[in-house]
């Protein structure tokens, strides 16, 4: 059947592409004659038709096309360009709060040090600032611990991309002296942490986890970096990821799964998370564009946290979905992540795409004022006793759970396609030069194929995608409005490909282990901007449990 006028009209600017790749382009050369029979080959990618006339008459056009992407071509774009087209996660009439109110973290004023190092090491940021606030700790040796650490453990894990030992222990000794002076920055104060080696840090490499770029260097620090130097952070060093932010696999291995050093640490905050896990800092920052927070958390065993899209600068981060990438803490407790979540929240010059927003966590907050949904039909198709495990401990604790169904009127697989689009765009020159060749992964899964297969997404298509994006946001909106928190599984429905389209955030925290061992995680939900509930939420079920306490035997010593 033959389609109608008005989308054969709207494809033609995709079907010049199309066009050209059929011809068999390769390396940004555009030869050949543009023939009927070309046409035929892009029309049947994107499942059109058109008539020997029709076609006949595109062509002129189509030469057209070819020659304005020759020239467009001409112009170098750097990977931090970002189009001037913004993803706005916010449904018809929502606004976040503006009003920033002071933050009360409710931290103890009793907190021992232990004697052990490794103790100290698996000790959360809470009770880490509260050490070095009272000078039980110092800066300088809580950095030294881990230091030591990531030295004897890196290497196992393959995590570690680059130490930077001689700038931390500068940091760690600053902080000291700022806090014997009187000036205490708050409980990020001498703090160490690592970064996922795709947030640039001047005077370092970042390599963003591919040989194409194992020696770049980025003349800029990142302002999630910045932020926290400014809190009093010391960075200790940049974690591995999944080649350009895919999977575990980078140029130099496999990063591994502290509970199963047979098994990767999943990606692709694959180092931050690993790191965490094995006590070699006590949070670090990753990123997430579909699971990448949530996915090697869960591995792990630690907790992440992925804030609401925008909430966040991605100033100085490689760019894989400009409308998709978010980042966000990875740590061992739901408030840990919520002191970081504080200090890098907040619009961004540098970032167009970052919406103001208030964080007004306190501790004297009742989450049991909370109304708390469960996604039913979600638990019950799953029925895994750790999930439910989850559920009965909320009820003990006096908490209504309320039964909620997702609709899912729009499906959401599709509208995926809008990241392979916008990450072969990122990645244009990559593919085109032929350095994708050097990548380590080259199955049909990995990103040189994907990129390859996203040049025929058309451009009309990947606009109709964004127009279902609205729809589907507003349809989770009037889902998630009625609720302050809704309890989800983490894997095998679709919310998580829903929630990073609809740029909801999301906490993700362990709740067990499986029949192998491995750990297991349950994710809370909330409306925009609304972190804060997550972590209430999240600190009742840690504070009552001891999933999150574990840690990886052959690295507690």
């Amino acid at each position: 059947m033959k389609n109608n006028k008005s989308l054969k009209s709207a494809a033609f600017v995709a079907l010049g592409a199309m066009a050209i790749l059929s011809l068999g382009f390769t390396l940004g050369r555009m030869t050949g004659e543009i023939t009927l029979q070309s046409i035929d080959g892009g029309a049947e990618i994107l499942g059109l038709e058109f008539s020997p006339a029709e076609k006949d008459s595109m062509i002129s056009r189509l030469n057209t096309q070819r020659s304005n992407l020759a020239e467009l071509r001409q112009t170098p774009l750097q990977n931090s360009v970002s189009p001037a087209l913004l993803f706005n996660p916010l449904p018809k009439g929502f606004e976040p709060d503006q009003n920033q109110k002071e933050i009360n973290w409710g931290l103890s004023q009793n907190v021992s040090l232990p004697e052990r190092e490794a103790d100290i090491a698996y000790m959360p940021v809470h009770d880490l600032a509260v050490l070095i606030r009272n000078g039980k700790l110092s800066s300088e040796r809580l950095t030294q611990i881990y230091l030591n650490r990531i030295k004897t453990y890196s290497d196992t894990l393959q995590c570690l991309i680059t130490q930077m030992e001689d700038s931390a222990l500068a940091k760690a000794r600053a902080m000291d002296a700022e806090i014997k002076s009187g000036n205490y920055r708050g409980p990020l104060h001498g703090i160490p942490y690592g970064i996922k080696d795709l947030l640039a840090v001047k005077g370092t490499k970042t390599t963003w986890g591919a040989a194409p770029y194992k020696d770049q260097e980025i003349d800029e620090t990142a302002t999630v970096v910045r932020k926290l130097d400014e809190a009093g952070g010391v960075l200790v060093g940049k974690f591995t990821l999944g080649a350009l932010a895919m999977g575990d696999v980078w140029y130099g291995g496999v990063t591994k799964n502290p509970w199963n050093l047979s098994q990767g640490s999943s990606g692709s905050s694959a180092g931050s998370a690993s790191a965490v896990s094995a006590g070699l800092v006590p949070f670090a920052i990753g990123t997430e564009t579909l699971g990448s927070i949530v996915s090697p958390s869960t591995r792990n065993g630690v907790t992440g946290l992925r804030p609401t899209y925008g909430r966040v600068s991605k100033a100085g981060a490689m760019a894989l979905s400009w409308s998709m990438d978010k980042i966000g803490p990875i740590s061992r407790s739901s408030l840990d992540n919520a002191i970081v979540l504080a200090a890098i929240n907040g619009p961004d010059s540098q970032d167009p795409s970052t919406i103001a927003a208030a964080f007004n966590y306190s501790a004297e907050k009742d989450v049991k004022s909370l109304k708390v949904g469960y996604f039913e039909p979600f638990f019950d198709r799953r029925k895994d006793k750790n999930d439910l495990a989850v559920l009965d401990l909320l009820r003990s604790q006096g908490i209504e759970l309320h039964p909620v169904k997702l609709d899912n009127k729009i499906d959401a697989t599709p509208i995926v396609m809008m990241l392979m689009a916008e990450g072969a765009a990122a990645f244009d020159e990559l593919t085109r030069m032929g350095w994708d060749d050097q990548l380590v992964a080259q199955h049909k899964g990995a990103w040189p194929n994907l990129f390859r297969a996203a040049r025929f997404i058309s451009a009309v298509d990947y606009v109709n995608m964004a127009r279902q994006r609205s729809l589907l946001i507003e349809e989770v909106h009037q889902v998630m409005k009625d609720y302050d928190v809704i309890v989800t599984p983490t894997f095998g429905d679709p919310q998580l490909q829903i929630t990073n389209l609809t740029g909801h955030p999301a906490l993700c925290l362990p709740n067990g282990f499986n029949n192998s061992g491995s750990p297991t995680s349950i994710t809370l939900l909330a409306n925009l901007f609304d972190e804060e509930k997550l972590v209430m939420l999240g600190e009742l079920i840690q504070n009552n449990s001891d999933w999150q306490a574990k840690r990886p035997p052959i690295f507690n010593r």
